[in-house]
């Protein structure tokens, strides 16, 4: 079964967000890093880059699949995890201190669309 932290919002695309004040820490979840196997790279934003809600950011390669990651929130990137970019596995150890991008959020309400935790672990079922 799959880790889900209590504390994260989660997209219904397997990424979650830690919201603090107006930034916005994101990564992929447990069940992400599961079925994507074991992962060889990490594609990001740079730093001073926009993204948007619902909107492709980067992807994640595995050796078994590539999926894009797709924004939980809009607003700029202000720090990327530089730590994957020698170290993709780190993901897999553990995807939840191991986050990808912050972003300082330009629309906290985006948050609310967001799923919980149980909401996201029902689709984890599916």
């Amino acid at each position: 079964m799959s880790k889900i932290l209590e504390d994260l919002r989660y997209a219904d695309s397997h990424e979650w967000v830690k919201l603090e004040g107006d930034i916005a820490t994101i990564g992929i979840s447990d069940y992400a890093q599961h079925a994507l196997g074991n992962i060889v790279y990490v594609d990001m934003p740079e730093v001073g880059d926009e993204v948007s809600q619902g909107e492709d950011f980067g992807a994640v390669e595995s050796v078994k699949a590539a999926s894009d990651l797709i924004s939980p929130v809009s607003g700029e990137v202000i720090e990327i995890n530089e730590a994957l970019e020698d170290e993709p596995e780190l993901v897999n150890q553990d995807p939840y201190s191991n986050w990808i991008m912050k972003v300082k959020v330009s629309d906290a309400s985006e948050i609310d669309s967001l799923l919980d935790a149980a909401a996201y672990a029902k689709i984890c079922e599916e």
